[in-house]
Parts: C-alpha cells; structure tokens; sequence
C-alpha cells in the first residue's frame, strides 16, 4: 500500500506541474485550465503548473467579496467551493495524502536518517487559526480603499508558494531579484524553516499550518470513502499508533479513527494484524445494498 500511495504521489506531483514549456517571457501559463482546481497544494504561480490552487483561488474570492457585494455581484468562489465539497465528500482528505506535491517532498524529507521528534499535539490548532483568520477572515474585513483584501496566507506565509513559485521565478527572472525584500525573505526563512523541520517531524507543515487540509478533513467523517475500526476484534499491539503519519490515536480512543488529522495514507489498514481497520463506503451506499439484498431475500422466500 505504502508503495502504491508513493507511484500515485509521483504521478499527481508530474500531472500538477505538467507544463514543459516555460520562457522568461511567459513564465506563468494563464490558459483555460488555469480555471481549474488541482485538488492539493500547488502554487498558481508556479511556472510549471497549469492549474489553479484551490486555497489561492478561495482567498482570492474572499479578497474581492467586499468589492463585489457593494457592486452587487455575489461572487463568493462558490466554484472553488464546489470542487473541494465535491473531491472532499467522495475521499475526505484523501488529498493530502496521495495527490499533493508538497505532502510528497515532506514525507521525502523525513527519510533522511536523522533523530526523529514527535509533534506536540497542541501546534495542531495552528490549522486553525491559519483558515479562519488568514483565509477568510483578513482578505474579507482588511482591505484597501478600493474594497479589495490581500490573500494572507499566500503572500505571507505559504512555504510552498515560497518554493514552486518565489524561487523559480527569481532564477528565471533576473530583473525580479532587485525587487526582493524583507517579505521574500521572510517566506524564505519560512520555508527552509519547514523543509528542516520535515526532515525530523512528519508533515509539519500539514499537521501545523495547512488550511487546505483541515479544509478536507472536516469532511472525513461523512465522505462516501472512510475508514472503520471494530475495537472487538482489536489485538492491542498499537502498531496503528505507531505507523500513523499525523499521530491519530484512535485504538486507545484519544482519536475517532475519521479525525481531520487523518490524511487517509491507509497505513494503519494495511498493516493491522487482527483486521480491525477496514475501508468502507457510506452508510446511504450500505443501506442501498442491503435493501436490495433484502428485497432479493424476500423474492426467493416468495
């Protein structure tokens, strides 16, 4: 399983920055894919991406919603919303686990045989704090004279922004280096932070600031997609405490087995001696089989 989510990470990490041909005089591609969401991480301003990040395009909705509104336009991203609603409750944070590109360099980064630390639980609530206050709460309220917001966490903080686009851009673009400042060198100082930190922490990043992924991991508990645990049938070895990425303890019950933090790396399924993790699909999908099996049983008894 492990191997099989690795092939797929490397696959999507080609698929999201599938653009070959890039010039200094047209280092950003703004085609009609740009329109479309890439379900992970992935910078709009990387020179090698032809999509649009669904986090950028969500603050970019909020940023102008002021604007909109007294123009009466009700432009709320309700796109952007739809496509994470629908990605999200069909495989939850599935996402953050097999699709995104800066997932895949993180859990590169912690191969590197270095001492390992465990995250301290309570940095999780960084999550957030980074999506109710960066995403939507400043680009709504701050904004210039004119209405318009500024998208926070991209342009201050995002580490991937930082390196799929910041630093491309800069080597591509010589003119651009003139014009770095404290801002560029403090996402830049953010994201080495981050790729060091990854070396000895799983996914800090993900576990600590990511609002995209808490974003898909509201919808864990309800996507068509989830994970069970039958605490019957559990043989108590914890291998699932120990194998899990983002710490979800969910077999000493600290964790539900769907929590938020869960990126649905299916580690704790394929390697559960007593089978007592298993995949399932909804409950509304599970009734409907089980009506027609009844239904089938009554026929035969007929």
């Amino acid at each position: 399983m492990e191997r099989l989510r690795h092939i797929v990470q490397l696959i999507f990490a080609f698929v999201a920055n599938c653009r070959l041909y890039i010039t200094p005089s047209n280092p950003i591609y703004k085609g009609p894919l740009k329109h479309v969401c890439f379900p992970g991480l992935n910078c709009y301003s990387c020179p090698a991406t032809p999509w649009a990040c669904p986090l950028g395009a969500l603050q970019s909705a909020f940023a102008g919603l002021k604007k909109n509104l007294s123009m009466g336009k009700l432009n709320m991203g309700l796109y952007v919303l739809g496509s994470l609603g629908v990605v999200a409750s069909l495989i939850g944070r599935m996402p953050c686990g097999w699709f995104c590109p800066f997932g895949l360099l993180q859990d590169l980064l912690f191969k590197i045989r270095l001492p390992k630390i465990r995250l301290w639980r309570p940095l999780s609530w960084g999550r957030y704090i980074a999506l109710f206050i960066l995403v939507i709460a400043l680009p709504i309220f701050f904004t210039d004279k004119f209405g318009f917001g500024e998208t926070w966490f991209c342009k201050y903080l995002c580490p991937a922004g930082t390196l799929e686009a910041g630093v491309p851009l800069l080597i591509m673009s010589p003119e651009l280096r003139s014009a770095v400042g404290t801002l560029f060198l403090s996402k830049f100082t953010i994201m080495i932070f981050f790729l060091i930190w990854s070396m000895v922490t799983v996914r800090p990043f993900c576990r600590t600031l990511c609002p995209l992924g808490l974003i898909l991991g509201f919808f864990n508990r309800v996507s068509w997609l989830r994970l069970n645990f039958n605490r019957k049938i559990c043989v108590d070895c914890h291998a699932c405490e120990l194998i899990c990425p983002t710490d979800v303890f969910f077999a000493t019950g600290r964790d539900d087995i769907n929590s938020t933090k869960c990126i649905r790396c299916f580690r704790c399924y394929a390697l559960c001696p007593g089978g007592a993790v298993t995949i399932e699909f909804s409950s509304i999908m599970k009734g409907q089989v089980e009506d027609i099996e009844g239904c089938h049983c009554n026929q035969e008894q007929g």
